[in-house]
Order: C-alpha cells, then sequence, then structure tokens
C-alpha cells in the first residue's frame, strides 16, 4: 500500500485533451494550441492536473484577438509560462506538472508590478509564502524572501525578475525547492542548480520584460463545478506608482469629516510593494511588509479581522522559527520537542520566544494591506497593537470614518490610504 501510495506521485497521467482549443466570443476566435516538450527522447505533455489521477493539458493561445468593451486584450505573442520550449526547460526534474506552471505563473503575475527593483517571490500552492524587492540585486531578494518563511518555502517555487546569480544558486542548492524560474542565468549558476537533480530549473526571457503586461487585460475564465463557465476581464492593478493610492477619508454619523495621517515616502513604498503582492494572494488576505520584505501573508480566510490574527500568528511562529534555525541549528518545532525532556533547551526555548514577543515578531514598524475594505475597526485594532505604522485598504465600507479613528487613536498615529480598488482572488 504505502508503496502504491508513493508511485501515485511519480506517474505521468495520459491526457486525451486535443491538440486545438478554439473559443467564439460572438464573431470573434481564439485559438490556442496545446503544449507538449520532448524530453529524454519521449513527448511528454503536463505530468497531471492539481491532483496526480487528473489529466492535464496546456494550451498557448496562437491566434485571434477580441475587443469585449472597447478595452485592451492580450493577444498572441505575450505568453510566457505557456510558450516555454524544451530549451527553455534547463532541466525538467519529474516534468512540469499544473501546480508548478501555475506557481510560477502567479509569480510573474505579482512581479509585473515590481519591475524597478530586483525582485523575488517564492510561491507555494500559487500563494506567496516570502517575497521581497531590493536595490542590492536578486541575491539580496532572494535572501529576504527565503528567510521571511523558512518553513513554507520547503519545495516551493521561486520566481525572479533578473537574471539569476551563483549566490542566488547556492541559497537554492542548500535547500529545497521545486521550481526556479528567471529571465536568464548567469554563467556557473545552473551547474550549482543541477546538484538538485529533481529541481525543474526554467529561463524564461519574458519575466525580464514583466512590465509590457501591465498594458492589457487577458480573459480570465473561471470553471463553474455544473460545468458552467464565468468570463471575466483579468484583474489589472491600479496602484503603479506612490501617486496613485487615495487619501483616507470618510464622514462619521453626525456627517462630520475625518481624515488619517498621510503616509511617509517609505512607508508608501512598503505600500505599494505590499499591493502589488497581495494581487497574487487568495482572499480574504492581508499582507505585513516591512522595508521591501514580507512579514506575514494571511491567506483564505473568511473574516477580516481572523485573517490579521492568523497572518500575526504565523509571523510570531516563523520568526521565532528563523531564531531557532540560525542560533540552535534546529527547527522551532524540533526545539520545542528537546525542551520537552532536556532543561537547557527549555531555557533557551523560552529566551527565543521571549525575545520572539519583545520584537513582536519583526510587525514593529511594518506597513499592512487588505485585499478588501475593513467592515469594522476591530482589524486595525488588532494590526496596532503589533506597531504596524501605515495601512492601504480599498475603502469604501460604510464605517470608513470608524476605521480611520481607529488609526487616529492609534499611538503613535497610524496612517492610512485607500486604493479605490479591490484585489480578491478566488
Amino acid at each position: 500500500m504505502a508503496d502504491s501510495l508513493k508511485a501515485m506521485y511519480s506517474t505521468v497521467v495520459k491526457d486525451s485533451f486535443p491538440d486545438h482549443l478554439t473559443i467564439l466570443l460572438g464573431d470573434e476566435k481564439l485559438v490556442y494550441e496545446k503544449r507538449t516538450w520532448t524530453l529524454g527522447g519521449e513527448e511528454k505533455g503536463l505530468r497531471y492536473g492539481e491532483n496526480p489521477d487528473q489529466p492535464a493539458a496546456l494550451y498557448q493561445l496562437r491566434e485571434g484577438s477580441i475587443s469585449v468593451g472597447g478595452l485592451s486584450w492580450r493577444g498572441p505573442g505575450n505568453a510566457i509560462v505557456s510558450a516555454m520550449t524544451e530549451a527553455q526547460m534547463i532541466q525538467a526534474g519529474k516534468h512540469p506538472g499544473k501546480t508548478n506552471l501555475t506557481d510560477v505563473d502567479n509569480g510573474a503575475n505579482i512581479l509585473q508590478y515590481l519591475t524597478e527593483r530586483a525582485a523575488a517571490i517564492i510561491i507555494k500552492h500559487n500563494n506567496p509564502c516570502g517575497a521581497a524587492w531590493s536595490s542590492e540585486g536578486i541575491d539580496k531578494a532572494l535572501s529576504d524572501a527565503f528567510w521571511c518563511d523558512r518553513i513554507a518555502a520547503f519545495g516551493g517555487a521561486i520566481v525572479v525578475n533578473r537574471p539569476f546569480t551563483r549566490e542566488a544558486a547556492e541559497l537554492v542548492s542548500a535547500n529545497y525547492f521545486e521550481v526556479v524560474a528567471a529571465p536568464s542565468f548567469e554563467e556557473g549558476s545552473v551547474d550549482i542548480l543541477k546538484s538538485r537533480k529533481n529541481l525543474r530549473i526554467m529561463e524564461l526571457p519574458g519575466l525580464g520584460r514583466l512590465e509590457e503586461l501591465t498594458k492589457s487585460a487577458f480573459l480570465d475564465i473561471k470553471c463553474l463545478a455544473d460545468g458552467g463557465l464565468v468570463l471575466q476581464k483579468s484583474f489589472l492593478d491600479r496602484i503603479t506608482k506612490n501617486e496613485d493610492f487615495q487619501p483616507a477619508v470618510g464622514k462619521n454619523k453626525d456627517g462630520l469629516e475625518v481624515a488619517a495621517r498621510k503616509p511617509s515616502r517609505e512607508e508608501l513604498d512598503d505600500l505599494r510593494f505590499a499591493w502589488a503582492v497581495e494581487s497574487g494572494v487568495t482572499s480574504n488576505s492581508v499582507i505585513f511588509v516591512k522595508n521591501g520584505v514580507t512579514c506575514a501573508i494571511g491567506t483564505g480566510e473568511q473574516d477580516r479581522v481572523g485573517c490579521v490574527e492568523l497572518a500575526i500568528h504565523k509571523a510570531y511562529t516563523k520568526y521565532a522559527d528563523v531564531l531557532s534555525f540560525r542560533e540552535e541549528g534546529l527547527p522551532l518545532y524540533e526545539l520545542k520537542q528537546k525542551a520537552q525532556n532536556d532543561s537547557s533547551a527549555s531555557d533557551r526555548l523560552q529566551d527565543i520566544q521571549e525575545r520572539t514577543k519583545k520584537a513582536h515578531a519583526g510587525l514593529s514598524g511594518s506597513r499592512l494591506v487588505s485585499d478588501g475594505f475593513f467592515p469594522f475597526r476591530d482589524g486595525v485594532d488588532v494590526a496596532a497593537r503589533e506597531g504596524v505604522t501605515a495601512i492601504a485598504q480599498p475603502g469604501g465600507a460604510m464605517r470608513d470614518w470608524e476605521v480611520i479613528m481607529a488609526c487616529n487613536e492609534s499611538s503613535p498615529q497610524i496612517a492610512m490610504v485607500f486604493t479605490a480598488q479591490r484585489s480578491f482572488k478566488h
């Protein structure tokens, strides 16, 4: 039984999907071509879908364009992941499945708004577990992204927007990842990466010109469990520069206008970075960021304050884990196990937990973004206790004024701006 369960993950599921897919939208037509690769002398498509028992196929848009609503829609020639060739699949590992490619795709989705600096995203189950950008290069960005959440990074997909360096490759070779995707690779970096024989190494030149994607939307198709379809215009981030944020202003029950403190330039930079990362996070979600690095990411919660609380809980766990790993050479979980029967280890664990609490798990001085408005002030009050200095959220709630007052009543006062855009992702 155990052997058959393990074999499930190494079995390639044969698909029977057609070579071409045509979508008619009124009088307009989109033609997609099924993608396969010749690997090891054998033609292969996707390894499998979301799960090993789900056949799947990848299609690339080859012909056609649409003009729905007079918008600029993305046509052929803009593909990144779906256009990957055998040559760009430098090392196929166990050749990609659906989740490998959609993880890389979501990394590109986020990075399209972060092209002005070197940026790195580590994606796990189609959500970022660590993200960072830096003027010091891709080595710094990747290292920061990794240490955001060392635990969740295990088995993740790394996506970057600058050439992959030897130093970045050394970090990868010392840890376990499924995928590395970069616009190019500096000399010697691939040799280091290949020490991980099952690592999928993808050279995708489009990751170096992602700003082109922000100029147009694509046809976003959502499938229903009953076989139906929902078509929508894809999300496009309206916050591409600091000036795009709007002042946080609201009126209370008496019609009196209240306004929040305006963020500083440094706070706006962090809020803009966080809002870009937010575009790739499953809703309900919030993100804590400091100095261009994610501190905590809360994903997929049903209530807003619960999402903030979850992100904070994760931050405390991850922060203590980093201290334990760097100082004790043990993951936090193993240190806790050891502390049950070792008084010295128990003392060290207590010290780590006390320092984590004192530092508010690195959340002091951080900035917070929320993909939807705060319906009540509770989420802000919870974040304020951890030392958040600035918040960005869509605005538009009936209690905007109450949420703004929560910022104004905080000591020190929290800045707030509105994005005037919601960033739900389901």
